[in-house]
């Protein structure tokens, strides 16, 4: 059974922001596919559903608005211990903006909880700012 995980996208302002910042970022594995990766203090330890089509999705400002399929984890070492590097594929699929507090690290997400992918071409923020903050404010999106 697939399990996704939740993570703050710290610093990031926008997803166009976390494009830009993920640009110049991506490396290779060893069968040429490229991809991105996140740094984590601790490997989940249901990895094995994760790895089941689960994915990385970024709260951006207070709402999830994006995510990444989840290739692999990697431990690797960092002068402050033993690390988990999340290995991402390079894509990143817009989602319906979903509100959600801050938090340390990631959380599990399940499937039931997590957003619905917006079509191709869709944004969650086509709305005028001051519109979807108010919204947003209420709940609504």
């Amino acid at each position: 059974m697939t399990v996704h995980l939740l993570k703050l996208c710290v610093g990031i302002d926008s997803v166009e922001h976390l494009i830009e910042v993920r640009k110049g970022r991506e490396q290779t594995l060893p069968d040429g596919r490229p991809y991105n990766y996140h740094i984590t203090r601790f490997a989940p330890k249901r990895a094995e559903e994760v790895l089941d089509g689960g994915a990385l999705y970024w709260v951006i400002k207070g709402f999830i608005l994006v995510r990444q399929p989840i290739i692999g984890f990697e431990e690797v070492k960092t002068d402050n211990g033993t690390k988990c590097k999340i290995i991402l594929d390079t894509g990143l699929v817009r989602t319906e903006s979903q509100p959600r507090r801050p938090h340390q690290g990631w959380r599990y997400l399940e499937p039931a909880d997590a957003p619905r992918d917006l079509p191709e071409g869709q944004r969650a923020d086509d709305l005028p700012k001051a519109l979807r903050r108010d919204l947003q404010e209420l709940g609504l999106i």
